[in-house]
């Protein structure tokens, strides 16, 4: 991909105007949630859509997470068990994202999806990710900001630390509150299965279902985070240290 000058935008209504029409154009823009900032996308756009997979270097078979403002939309675009409306009601807007069987005519790229019959839905609480989403007014694949494989960005700088020169602008809503990335539960029948563990305790979702959340127990890819490289920092890890050197950061 050859270089661009990526921009930084402001959180100003000019901000989200010029973020909304680069996005509108099959541009990327990096955006804040309250999780980690994610690498939008227009989600009906298959040219959009498969820049995100450039600039991350990202495997074409790990799908994507798709972000809309509301429920409302949501439900255009997937069919929505009991169970699974239930916890949108409860924890949306917020770090939960649903992985259910995507409505036919949606609009929706195949690259999203990773040609599968379902889709990984999420309403975020940023209230810039909400106004950017309204000001697009349609759904945003979002993976987070940065090269695959690495440590999720929650700062603009992360962002630009990855993916400067490779997407068309960061818009800048300071730094992630949660900084972990969101909790993915999609469902065997009426059983809910945790696919990917993140900002949402999964004891709260059990004890709102009444009933555990079950693992995943396949090897195939059915939402993202599940790679087993996925959000690998690149650091030299020293074991059995009774301090932290100058240069180093203590874990215990």
């Amino acid at each position: 991909m050859a270089e661009m000058n990526t921009v930084i935008l402001s959180d100003s209504a000019r901000g989200l105007r010029a973020a909304a029409g680069l996005l509108r154009a099959g541009q990327l823009v990096a955006f804040p949630t309250e999780t980690v900032y994610g690498l939008g996308a227009n989600a009906r756009d298959d040219r959009a859509v498969a820049r995100i997979f450039t600039a991350k270097g990202r495997p074409v078979f790990n799908p994507l997470i798709v972000h809309v403002p509301d429920a409302a939309m949501a439900l255009e675009l997937a069919e929505f068990s009991p169970a699974a409306e239930a916890l949108a009601r409860r924890f949306w807007p917020g770090p939960l994202t649903l992985v259910l069987t995507r409505r036919p005519e949606t609009g929706l790229s195949g690259l999203a999806t990773a040609g599968l019959d379902t889709v990984a839905l999420r309403v975020p609480a940023h209230p810039l990710a909400h106004r950017l989403l309204e000001e697009f007014g349609g759904p945003l694949a979002a993976p987070s900001a940065n090269p695959s494989g690495g440590v999720s960005p929650t700062t603009r700088a992360h962002v630009l630390d990855g993916l400067d020169g490779a997407i068309a602008a960061v818009l800048d809503g300071g730094a992630c509150p949660v900084g972990l990335e969101s909790t993915i539960v999609g469902f065997d029948r009426d059983t809910a299965v945790l696919l990917r563990p993140g900002g949402l305790p999964v004891e709260e979702i059990a004890a709102l279902l009444g009933r555990p959340v079950d693992t995943l127990t396949t090897r195939h890819v059915t939402a993202p985070g599940q790679l087993q490289s996925h959000y690998a920092p690149r650091a030299t890890l020293r074991l059995d240290a009774a301090g932290a050197a100058s240069d180093e950061i203590w874990l215990g």
